[in-house]
């Protein structure tokens, strides 16, 4: 099969499309062929050698496509059904995928709007999931406008909570469209959200990773009642918690998606498209970080 690898770190011009064994499903594991896979900020972490030491490396966590061969034990889906999840090698990107976590794709969607879905919606339930977000509460999202951001917000009105964003004007109406009341990041941002929220707010999400940790503390009255996507160091310092996937995945949002995106209460835009032997184009727009909505690769 043909798969999205590089063996040596540096820009998007190491990536290149090699030809690979196909690999095979182990137990409670199914086999796709693959028809798109997301693209996200980690891979070109991966590339640039800021997460896994290892070389070569494959690429991508997420894809769509149809069953094609299943793992022992497997009943809940058959050879022939349409699928998303989670690869499980770090493979998605590439003609034949194993998805260690699936689900059936929301009827509504087509291959590209599914594979946009598994990252974003396990990041953002997971970190809703640890901060408590429910009914009632008022919860504070920093970078609510990219794909991980408007997840967070869809998920935590469609749980009940009052969402304030965090984004540029050009998109503050997007972030009123999802049910979020939006705010300009940047100086000033405590005193913008008092004048929403007086009293504060009761937890805060940070998605964009852009320093503002202690006015979410302040904000949300502790570092108990924050949770970063993206500044370790930051965490670190603040006493915040830093959420990460390997501490535990939120894999339970796959199964859960659909309901919400057939009743209309949850979308996640595709935002580009490329074919996968164009992945080093995709890597370069992700990187350049502009993106609103999800990147994707079509296979076949």
């Amino acid at each position: 099969m043909r798969a999205a690898l590089f063996s040596r770190f540096g820009g998007p011009e190491v990536l290149r499309i090699a030809d690979l064994p196909d690999p095979h499903p182990g137990p409670g594991e199914v086999r796709i062929a693959v028809r798109a896979a997301g693209v996200n900020p980690s891979d070109w972490k991966k590339r640039k050698g800021l997460m896994d030491t290892g070389l070569p490396q494959t690429m991508g966590h997420e894809a769509a496509g149809i069953v094609d061969e299943l793992g022992d034990g497997v009943t809940d889906v058959a050879v022939g059904d349409r699928v998303f999840g989670f690869s499980a090698e770090g493979a998605a990107q590439a003609e034949l995928a194993v998805l260690a976590h699936y689900a059936p794709m929301p009827p509504s969607l087509d291959f590209a709007g599914a594979a946009a879905l598994p990252a974003a919606i396990e990041t953002a339930t997971r970190a809703l999931d640890q901060l408590g977000v429910g009914s009632g509460s008022t919860l504070l999202i920093s970078g609510a406008s990219g794909s991980v951001g408007s997840a967070a917000v869809q998920l935590a009105v469609a749980r009940g909570a009052r969402v304030i964003g965090t984004a540029s004007p050009v998109n503050h109406d997007y972030l009123r469209s999802m049910g979020a009341e939006p705010v300009v990041y940047g100086q000033g941002l405590v005193e913008r959200v008092r004048a929403l929220a007086p009293d504060g707010v009761d937890l805060a999400l940070d998605v964009a990773g852009s320093g503002v940790l202690p006015e979410l503390i302040e904000l949300a009255g502790g570092p108990e009642h924050v949770v970063t996507l993206a500044d370790f160091a930051g965490a670190q310092d603040c006493g915040v918690t830093f959420s990460r996937g390997d501490a535990g995945r939120a894999v339970h949002a796959l199964a859960g998606i659909g309901e919400l995106i057939e009743s209309g209460r949850f979308s996640l835009p595709v935002a580009q498209t490329f074919p996968l032997a164009e992945v080093a184009a995709a890597h370069r727009v992700s990187e350049d970080g502009r993106v609103r909505g999800k990147l994707v690769l079509l296979v076949g």
